[in-house]
């Protein structure tokens, strides 16, 4: 019967479980991940080689014009040594680390979670996911009600494949606004893209014009039409009023449009 009970172990039956109890699964960026994860053995005594937590996301990737999906793991944490787990023994390891700086946002559809898993030799390892709220930074969410302020909105969010602006990761977080305002007849649409490292954050901005008569068909038909610009905001930038960061990103573009 033991012999039996171990085989059944070994296949995922009557083996042990995880489950990661997180204190907070609303967070920001660069904030910490706490919590305990909760071990209970299962009908048989198991070798706990590794416990380990991923911070994993999606992003979009372009293949043969077709869009796929791609999962990234933001990082990787091993939780605990190697221990020995009994029938039904319970076990519960505290843990805490630091989510990434770039980190995308959970807004729309954009899925982040944690992956916790037992590395158990000879058995099909069980695993826990836990999904998490990402939100942004004051200063991001600054940036992006300045950029409502100054006439856009906020029409699409996602993560894309961009080995060119991609750091960390082979991947950028999009912020695609539409003009509703006086730049309507100007611009298709304006794209911020967010560079956190702690307390500063660097704000890249793609100002797409509107194709204007041949000169700017031809412009489009290259990618012309698009230039990018740049601002750097910190700390003490978050406590200065929204109309003056709406002001500065105004004279930004206004630059790029000339």
């Amino acid at each position: 019967m033991s012999m039996f009970k171990k085989l059944l172990a070994s296949v995922g039956i009557g083996s042990a479980k995880v489950d990661a109890r997180l204190h907070n699964d609303s967070l920001m960026p660069g904030e910490t991940v706490s919590g305990e994860v909760h071990i209970v053995g299962g009908e048989v005594t198991q070798e706990i080689d590794d416990i380990y937590m991923y911070v994993i996301t999606h992003y979009e990737r372009e293949y043969d014009d077709k869009k796929v999906k791609e999962e990234c793991i933001l990082g990787k944490h091993r939780l605990a040594e190697r221990f020995t787990l009994k029938s039904e023994e319970t076990k519960v390891i505290p843990f805490s680390f630091q989510l990434p700086y770039e980190t995308p946002l959970t807004i729309g559809r954009q899925p982040v979670y944690l992956r916790t898993g037992l590395d158990i030799k000879n058995a099909i390892d069980p695993a826990d996911s836990d999904y998490i709220e990402v939100r942004p930074t004051p200063l991001m969410s600054k940036v992006l009600d300045a950029v409502k302020e100054i006439g856009f909105q906020l029409y699409k969010v996602d993560c894309e494949y961009n080995r060119y602006l991609g750091r960390t990761y082979p991947f950028v977080q999009e912020f695609e606004f539409r003009p509703t305002g006086r730049y309507r007849s100007r611009l298709d649409e304006l794209e911020v893209i967010f560079f956190l490292r702690g307390d500063e954050l660097e704000v890249l901005m793609q100002i797409d014009k509107r194709a204007r008569g041949l000169l700017g068909a031809l412009e489009e038909a290259f990618n012309m039409d698009e230039r990018y610009a740049r601002i750097r905001l910190t700390a003490a930038d978050a406590e200065r009023p929204t109309s003056h960061l709406a002001q500065a990103i105004d004279h930004v573009i206004q630059q790029n449009l000339r």
